[in-house]
């Protein structure tokens, strides 16, 4: 069945093979965006079917993103699609809300099916992030705890791309000394006292490209 979707991947090439890709399959594509919270504005305001988000985009990351585009469209169904494999991410996702998980590494027909399973209700994960999950739940792995708020993920994610705290404080409409007291919560939390470390973090969690 066709649908209308919203792309959001800050690759611009990237952006456009997957809108000839989709159109070519029947879908409309009625938007794009360059970051998270350009694809928070948009589904607001297109109230897509589905949001195929990239994990790792500026300003705000393709997991948080879903929390919002929940929010503000409730009607649309978000797929993540990235390059990470390992489970604690798969689960993120789920937990946050994807109906599905597709890896840039699988071929188109992967998306589609994600598409097709998700639009009639189901989860789809590509089958290299199922076997992950499968393994987790064989062996009983407890699910790793997210010791960040989403607001305060949000901020990492702001440090980690070098935006100063009086810049953080416009982006994310809060006080100045509410962003530097977010920060100070967010090193005491990882316990970790220098940028550069919050930068590493932020990378490991895909929070931001390296």
């Amino acid at each position: 069945m066709p649908c209308r979707v919203l792309l959001a991947d800050d690759h611009q090439i990237v952006r456009q093979g997957l809108r000839a890709l989709l159109e070519k399959a029947g879908h409309t594509v009625v938007g794009e965006a360059a970051d998270g919270r350009e694809a928070c504005v948009l589904a607001h305001k297109l109230q897509p079917d589905i949001a195929v988000l990239d994990l790792a985009m500026p300003l705000l990351n393709g997991m948080d993103a879903i929390h919002e585009i929940r929010r503000v469209s409730p009607n649309t169904v978000a797929i993540l699609l990235t390059m990470y494999t390992d489970r604690a991410y798969v689960l993120q996702a789920l937990q946050a809300g994807a109906k599905g998980y597709v890896l840039k590494t699988q071929a188109a027909d992967d998306l589609f099916r994600a598409i097709e399973e998700v639009w009639r209700g189901a989860v789809y994960l590509s089958p290299g992030a199922a076997v992950g999950l499968v393994d987790a739940y064989l062996s009983k792995e407890e699910k790793p705890k997210e010791p960040l708020t989403a607001r305060e993920r949000q901020i990492l994610q702001l440090v980690a791309e070098g935006k100063t705290t009086k810049a953080i404080s416009v982006l994310t409409g809060i006080t100045f000394k509410t962003a530097e007291s977010h920060r100070n919560r967010i090193m005491k939390k990882l316990d970790i006292h220098q940028t550069a470390g919050l930068v590493r973090y932020a990378i490991r969690h895909g929070l931001v490209r390296p």
